[in-house]
């Protein structure tokens, strides 16, 4: 009986866990069912995809390796590309963080390299699936048209203009921005040098620094190494002659340089323009010493060290044209090619002057291939100042003779030629232009292949006061006036006194040379003096008269008829000695001096002793006419330079020669700066 029940316990344990499997498998069913469901739905888009493909089980297999080999290339370009887009948002601004922006770009290059170099391959191996897909005709014709329609795109895009923007043009825009950033540190940090003065005689001011800071040398340098390896150094170059050139530009245009594009036909000599030489010399020094030189170092810091010395030499080589150094060389060309002049060959010995303390300069920064043409203007500017120079040097003494011809003042004045050599040699001999012309004529021997001396220079000098001598005589001869003749002789042997006397070139002339003018100006105020107002006393004679006692006719006729001749005499040469001159001060007070020495005294006398005879008479003024006060009075008006405007003296005519008028009356050489 126990062994019965253990059995119909067993047999009802079974046939429980029987009911629960079989309501699992009724839940399985269930599930099931709906998944056929979904199969069954799905079925008819598969068939009409999987419809192209009609090849056998076995076929398909041997195409699925094939297709394998051609899908993992092309999967690893799309994710280089996806990648590459992923860098885009730290590309955003390099101000912000330079060398992050570097970096992230650096890997965006290699990454477009990486995929530049897989997208033939990728191509290649889809191009081989296709046509094994086609000679296996395991696809319809309809499915292998399509792929070889987008092999075609692929292959277009491989050669046509989109294949350097692969990357969907995200490196081109990154590198334009570093451009920018390039552009942008150097226009900020650009500042126009103001040219300062030297605080003291002969002291130069203080060459300025590197104009930019190190640390934007460092990033300029640093965005140079990337653009250079992304072929854009040209664009960098171009960026960085723009800016400079037009930064020096700037600090020279507040220098007023107008006066550089004066052309020939803008001036009639060299006077007319003698102030903008000597700002020429300074501007074109600062120019040189303080700007060019600045940028001559800032390009060897930027460029030298990545792209050597020819490119940083032809960077500073386009800033220095681009700058304006043509037009410093080309205003010194324009005065070298104005009219030849006398005072010329001083302006021609300044501008060489100015260029021969630059040389050493000119020399340093201009010397490379690349300044080729500064180098030839250069020369050209210094042939034409040593040939222009030279000419007028040695035409000079010529052009001296050539004035013995011409009238001399008709007012019996100086000479302009006598009083611009006189100046005109003490400068050659002076410190200023004697080592600049002994070089220039030391340039033009040695061309000639000839020895220069320096007494050559010294003798021609001298040369030239003896042919004003000549002069001198010459035209003395040639006034019909001999008393005219003797103000004239007196003038100008005391100009080559005085205004020789102490000078270095009338040291040459020696003591003795000097005395004898001296003495002709006292001799030639003698002779003036005697045949012109030492007459006028005899007209006061006392002769047949006798002294005042209440008056006789007689003796009264005989006052009025000497006063009258007195009267037309002093007026005569008053009238025609009023329109002479004598142009320094000294010798004019004392030429009146002597004169009125001469006549006031014996007149006060006459008029005190017999003036009563006639000033009694209704007529008397007429005879009486002056007093004692009003002749010394007239006298000190005589010989009176005339007031001429400033600027009136030209030491020659258009034609090249001097012109021999009246010397400026308010000095007694030309200026000549």
């Amino acid at each position: 009986m126990d062994k019965g029940v253990e059995n119909l316990l067993s047999a009802r344990k079974l046939l429980k866990a029987s009911v629960e499997k079989s309501k699992a498998l009724g839940l399985s069913l269930v599930k099931t069912g709906i998944r056929l469901d979904e199969i069954s739905q799905i079925l008819p888009s598969l068939e009409v995809s999987v419809w192209p493909i009609m090849a056998q089980r076995k076929a398909l297999g041997i195409v699925g390796g094939h297709i394998n080999r051609a899908v993992v290339p092309a999967t690893a370009v799309l994710k280089v590309f996806d990648a590459i887009h992923g860098l885009e948002k730290s590309l955003s601004d390099p101000q912000s963080d330079l060398p992050g922006y570097l970096g992230v770009l650096k890997r965006l290059v290699e990454a477009t390299r990486v995929l530049g170099d897989n997208r033939g391959i990728a191509i290649q191996w889809l191009a081989d699936i296709v046509e094994y897909l086609e000679d296996q005709e395991v696809a319809d014709d309809e499915f292998i048209s399509g792929l070889k329609k987008a092999l075609e795109c692929l292959r277009e895009l491989e050669v046509g203009e989109e294949k350097g923007h692969l990357d969907g043009g995200l490196l081109e825009v990154a590198l334009d921005r570093l451009e920018n950033e390039y552009r942008r540190l150097l226009t900020e940090n650009s500042v126009p040098l103001p040219m300062s003065s030297p605080t003291s005689p002969g002291e130069q001011a203080c060459i300025a620094p590197s104009p930019l800071p190190v640390a934007i040398i460092q990033k300029l340098q640093a965005i140079l190494g990337r653009l250079i390896a992304n072929n854009r150094f040209d664009s960098c170059l171009s960026i960085y002659v723009e800016v400079r050139s037009s930064n020096v530009r700037a600090s020279l245009q507040a220098l007023n340089l107008d006066y550089l594009e004066i052309s020939v036909s803008e001036f009639n000599n060299v006077a007319s323009i003698e102030g903008y030489i000597a700002q020429w010399g300074n501007h074109l020094e600062f120019a040189v010493k303080h700007l060019l030189e600045a940028e001559y170092k800032l390009c060897k810091d930027v460029f030298f060290e990545r792209m050597g010395l020819d490119v940083w030499k032809s960077c500073f080589a386009d800033i220095a044209a681009q700058a304006g150094i043509l037009a410093f060389l080309q205003f010194g060309k324009t005065v070298a090619e104005s009219k030849k002049d006398p005072i010329k060959l001083l302006k021609l010995l300044e501008i060489f002057a100015a260029l021969s303390k630059l040389r050493l300069d000119f020399n340093r920064l201009f010397g490379g291939a690349a300044c080729a043409e500064i180098q030839n203007r250069t020369r050209d500017l210094i042939k034409r100042l040593v040939q222009g120079a030279c000419e007028i040097f040695w035409e000079l003494s010529v052009q001296v003779e050539l004035q013995r011809h011409t009238p001399p003042p008709p007012d019996g004045s100086i000479p302009r030629v006598v009083t611009f050599i006189t100046d005109y040699c003490n400068k050659m001999l002076g410190d200023d232009y004697k080592p600049i012309l002994a070089q220039v004529l030391v340039i033009e021997r040695s061309w000639k292949h000839e020895k220069f001396q320096e007494g050559i220079l010294i003798n021609e000098l001298l040369n030239l006061v003896k042919s004003i001598e000549l002069n001198v005589e010459t035209w003395s001869r040639s006034y019909e006036d001999a008393v005219l003749s003797y103000i004239f002789l007196m003038n100008t042997h005391w100009h080559l006194y005085k205004h020789l006397k102490g000078t270095k070139i009338g040291n040459l002339l020696g003591d003795s040379w000097l005395r004898e003018h001296k003495q002709y100006k006292d001799y030639y105020s003698s002779l003036y003096l005697r045949e012109s107002w030492d007459k006028l006393p005899a007209f006061l004679s006392r002769e047949g008269l006798i002294l005042f006692s209440g008056g006789h006719a007689t003796a009264s006729d005989l006052v009025k008829k000497r006063l009258k001749s007195f009267n037309e005499a002093f007026d005569n040469m008053h009238m025609k000695q009023s329109k002479w001159v004598i142009l320094d001060k000294d010798l004019r007070e004392k030429t009146r001096q002597v004169i009125i020495q001469t006549i006031v005294p014996v007149y006060r006398s006459y008029m005190q002793n017999y003036g009563p005879l006639v000033e009694q008479d209704p007529s008397g003024s007429k005879y009486a006419k002056y007093t004692a006060r009003s002749l010394e009075k007239l006298f000190n008006s005589l010989f009176q330079p005339k007031p001429v405007k400033q600027g009136s003296l030209r030491v020659r005519q258009s034609s090249g020669k001097f012109n021999n008028g009246i010397a400026d009356q308010h000095q007694t050489s030309p200026t000549v700066k």
